[in-house]
Formats: C-alpha cells, structure tokens, sequence
C-alpha cells in the first residue's frame, strides 16, 4: 500500500521574487593577460577578415487579412397597404385608393407637391439637357495613340480539376456580369470527381462567383436572353437543352427530355427576334438544327436535318459547330460545319430541301466562329483552320479576303461592334490578334499575349471596349481595349464599303476567267473526243483486232510448218536418189574390177 501526502501551499508563499532595479556596471573580475600561454598558439600570417558595410536585415513576410465580397439582392414586393386590403385584388385596391384621394391631408400634400414638380418641369422645358451640338461630327478624329489592350481582371475556375471555358456571355443590361460555360471537352480526360458546375461573374469581384448554375451536365454553351437579362439558356454536353431564371435559384428552371433532344453536345444557342422573346435555337455534331420555346421545352417547335443532298437523311448531315443570326434577316441563318462548310439556309422555306440554299467552302478544318459584320450583313466572317476569312454572300467559289495561315490553329473569333473594319481572332497558343484591314491587311494591327495556354473561347461587349477570353484550363481574362480600336474613324464606313465592293468584284472577275476556262477545257476535251470517234469510225473493234491478229499468227505458224514438212521431204528423196547413185557406182566399180 502507497502511502502519499500531497503538500498543497501558494506560489507566492514560496521561492524569492525577482526584484529587478536599475545601477551602474559592476567590475567582479579582472584576469590579466599571460604572456607564457602565447606559445601554445600559432600566429595567423596573413589574417583575411571579411567586413560589411550595410546592416544587417531580416526578412519577413506577413499576408494581409482578404475580404471577400458577396453580392445580393433582394426583390422589391408591392406593399403599404393595410392589413384588411389585399392588395391582389382589383376591387379592394380600387376602392381603398378613392378613400385615400378624398382625405384632406392627401389633397393639401399633393397641391404643395404640384407647386414644386410644376417649378422642376419649367426649368427642363427651358433648356434641353440632351440636346446634341455636334450631330454632324459623328466620326471622332483620328488619334496617334498606338493599338494596345490591358488586362482587367482574371477569373479562374474555382474546381481542383480544371475545366476549359467554353462559352462567355455578357449581360445584356449595362454588360457588367459574364457568364461563363465550363465543360471538358475532351471525352477521355473526363474524370468522375469533376464539376458540372457553371457560373456568373461580376466583372469587379475576381475572389467568387456571383452566382452558380447547376446543370446535370456540363455545359458548352451559354447564353442572356437579350430582352430578360434574369433568363439564360444553355447547351449541355449530352445534347440537352436547358434554361435558368437567375431569380429562381441555381436549378434550371426547366429541360429538355433526352429523347427530343440533339445527340451530340450542343455548341451554340441564339435566341430569335420574337415578340414573346422566348424563341431560341440549337445546333449540333449531330447535324440537327432545333428550334425551341421555353415555355414548352418537351420537344423542340421546329427541326432542320443539315443534308447536303436535300433528302433530309441524317446519316448524310454535316456536323454543326457555329450558328449565326442576324436580326435585319428574320428568315436567314448560317451554320458553320465540321466539315469546313458553311450553310446558308431559310427557315419559312416550305420544304425541307428548300430550307438549305446554298454553301460556301474554303476552310480545312471546323468552322468554330461564324458572323455577319454588324454594319454590312451581306459580308461574313469565318474563322476556322489556320486563317480567318471574310466572304460575300454573292460569291459561293471563294472569299473575297482572309489572313495568312498562322503556325498556331484558330479557335475563335468576332467582329467588333463599332468599327466596321475590325475583327478578331483567337489562336491556341494563347495569344489574341486584333485586325483592322483598312490599317494592315497582311499581319494584325495588335498581337497579345493572354496566357500561356490555349485560347478557346472570347467574346466582345457592346460597346467594344472590353473583351472577354476563355482558355482551356478555365481562366477567363478580361481586357481592356485601347480608345483608337473601339471608336470609330473618320469616313471608315466609306472606305469599308469602298474595300469590300472592290474585293468582291475582284472575285467575280476571277470567277468568271475561271468559268471561262473551265468552258473552254470542256470544249476542247469534246472537240478532242470527237476526232478520236471519227478517226476510229470504219476501224475495227478492239475484239475484233485481237481476233485477226491470233488468226493471222496461226497461219503463219501453219505455214512455217507446212514449209518445214516440205523442205524435209525433199531432202528424204534428195538423200534417197544420192544413195541410189552411189549404189550404181560401186556396182560398176566392182563389174570393172572383175
């Protein structure tokens, strides 16, 4: 048995406190020094001593504490009305109003109020704030300040496993949120821990999305409803179609069922001119055009199969991979294959093989950007293999301008939207061109370097002055671009117009010596058959050739013969009648010698 005491007893009852107090040095010690130890040691001959001027410093790093910002909303309810008046109905609403107007106080407010808004409404009526001096000066001069583009802000893909942004969207009101597709499109990189996840960022806040959209799969392209900035519709990679109502939540609002839907994942949506602003369509690898209704999304309102051969087969369809719409033409719309072609096609055409009218093809490769230029629809721009082209609708042999082939592949690529004379083109090596052929037609006017990946999507804003950029690994890089690309110049509709008609005819010229040529090809290589014909007129056939040739071989073989049998009989008797005379001979011979 362990026998233990514990002493329990207060720290300041035990042990000295330590007093601390100030005083002058105190010497304890004072060792002199020997001169007998100095021969225990060795003198240093010469003695290096290293010696630094500068202090010395430390270095520290310390991060300061980031905020992150959060933006919300809140959605405005009609209220102030007393608990027994509902405001929903008409009746109640009506009759509380008439209440109202007749009280004293609401009359004598609204006189006081009148005497003012009446005073306001005189002094606007005077002069006119919004009036435009300068109409005539539209065009601003130009500016010697030289092409150039910053970057903004960067927006990376908040998942561990990188996405490639393949899709930008700006906001149709005041363009300050993006929205931005992620999805990989490389089917065999596709892992199970990977996001389907999509977001909507504010072009200020770079920390976190503003808003999040959930699809069952990811998407690959994303679009604003121009006329509801809360509506926004989406291509998935597994061929549906889905649409979201920002104000509803992070859950499409509704979808398309996968038996009506494209096959292949859906690379571009638009949305149609339309009253109810509902009306969209889609294209696909699949070789279907859709069009579609949000308010019935069961099965698409219309359906075009891309068959060049007008059957309407789809195992015949080109692969779609850009669209393009322009509002002044309701009716057309042009598709950008994967084969390289283009489709210009018309949609209240009343047969199906009406509905395609024609196709350009020039390109080697995928068409992955297709747009009319805003300021002249008849000229559109195609951006696919190593260029970049711009055509005439009037001109289906070849287009009138295109860029030189770039070692790196083209991705992307758009017009600007206020300079009728500038495009631009997106390449995989990560750098941005901006071409204005009225400046330079042989290399681009800007060439940036984004990023060290691959550019794969972009998208300008309206008013031109900011560009988005979409790379594989997801990040989406805003810029700025400088004054002198995004205003327009003096007299550069003029000169536009100037330059495409001079290219287009160009082209017809050429395309009618081609035509000739090729005429006068076709006519020799008749005329050169119809000789051949009368030249072998009256000659025997092939067969008949060969027949007389065998026979005439046999004949002579037969004759050789005939003559070889001949020539030996004759020497069988020339033989015979020398040995009968020999015979003769010795038979005299012998008569003689008896």
């Amino acid at each position: 048995m362990e026998i233990v005491h514990v002493y329990i007893k207060k720290r300041s009852e035990f042990g000295r406190q330590c007093n601390f107090s100030d005083r002058p040095a105190e010497l304890h010690v004072d060792i002199l020094p020997d001169p007998s130890l100095a021969a225990n040691f060795i003198d240093r001959d010469p003695c290096d001593v290293p010696i630094q001027c500068t202090q010395e410093m430390s270095e520290h790093e310390v991060n300061t504490e980031r905020f992150e910002y959060e933006t919300r909303g809140i959605n405005h309810m009609e209220g102030g009305w007393p608990k027994d008046v509902n405001p929903q109905e008409m009746e109640q609403t009506i009759r509380y109003r008439k209440k109202v107007e007749k009280d004293e106080n609401y009359v004598n407010t609204i006189m006081q109020l009148g005497s003012h808004m009446e005073h306001c409404i005189r002094q606007n009526n005077a002069i006119d704030i919004y009036q435009e001096y300068f109409e005539e000066e539209e065009v601003v001069e130009e500016t010697e300040e030289q092409p150039s583009a910053k970057t903004i802000n960067v927006f990376r893909d908040p998942n561990e496993v990188k996405r490639t942004a393949t899709s930008l969207s700006w906001h149709p009101d005041g363009s300050q949120k993006l929205a931005v597709a992620y999805s990989s499109l490389e089917f065999q990189k596709v892992t199970k821990d990977m996001s389907y996840d999509s977001y909507i960022w504010d072009i200020e806040i770079s920390n976190k999305p503003e808003m999040t959209l959930k699809p069952v799969s990811p998407l690959v392209c994303l679009e604003y409803n121009p006329k509801d900035s809360h509506i926004l519709v989406g291509g998935s990679y597994n061929g549906q179609i889905a649409y979201w109502d920002t104000r509803k939540g992070s859950q499409s609002v509704e979808m398309s069922t996968i038996e009506h839907s494209h096959r292949d994942p859906v690379y571009k949506v638009i949305w149609l001119q339309s009253k109810t602003g509902t009306d969209f369509f889609s294209a696909s690898t699949d070789g279907q055009v859709l069009w579609w209704d949000i308010r019935k999304m069961t099965e698409p309102t219309e359906r075009l199969v891309l068959d060049p051969s007008k059957k309407g087969k789809l195992d015949n369809a080109l692969g779609a991979i850009s669209l393009e719409f322009e509002t002044t033409m309701p009716t057309k719309f042009m598709v950008g294959t994967e084969q390289g072609m283009v489709v210009s096609c018309n949609r209240k055409a009343k047969t199906p093989a009406e509905k395609i009218v024609c196709t350009y093809s020039g390109h080697h490769g995928p068409i992955y950007a297709l747009q009319r230029n805003p300021f002249f629809p008849k000229n559109f721009l195609t951006v696919a293999d190593w260029t970049a082209r711009i055509w005439s609708e009037d001109i289906r042999e070849s287009s009138i301008m295109w860029t030189k082939y770039h070692t790196a592949y083209l991705s992307d690529g758009c017009w600007s939207p206020v300079r009728p004379s500038v495009f631009f083109t997106a390449k995989m090596d990560g750098t941005l061109d901006v071409w204005d052929f009225l400046f330079k037609q042989n290399d681009p006017t800007l060439s940036l370097n984004v990023c060290d990946e691959a550019l794969y999507s972009m998208r300008v804003q309206d008013n031109g002055r900011f560009l988005a950029c979409g790379s594989q690994l997801g990040t989406a890089t805003l810029l700025e671009i400088s004054s002198g690309l995004c205003t327009l110049q003096r007299n550069e509709k003029a000169l536009a117009t100037a330059m495409f008609e001079r290219e287009t005819k160009r082209e017809k010229i050429l395309e009618a010596r081609h035509r000739e040529m090729r005429l006068k090809e076709r006519s020799r290589s008749e005329q050169s058959k119809e000789d051949e014909t009368k030249d072998t007129e009256g000659e025997e056939s092939a067969e008949e050739l060969v027949a007389r040739a065998e026979k005439e071989f046999y004949e002579m073989v037969e004759a050789e013969l005939k003559k070889r049998e001949k020539d030996e009989k004759i020497e069988k008797e020339a033989d015979k009648v020398r040995n009968e005379e020999k015979g003769v001979s010795e038979e005299k011979e012998f008569e003689k010698r008896l």
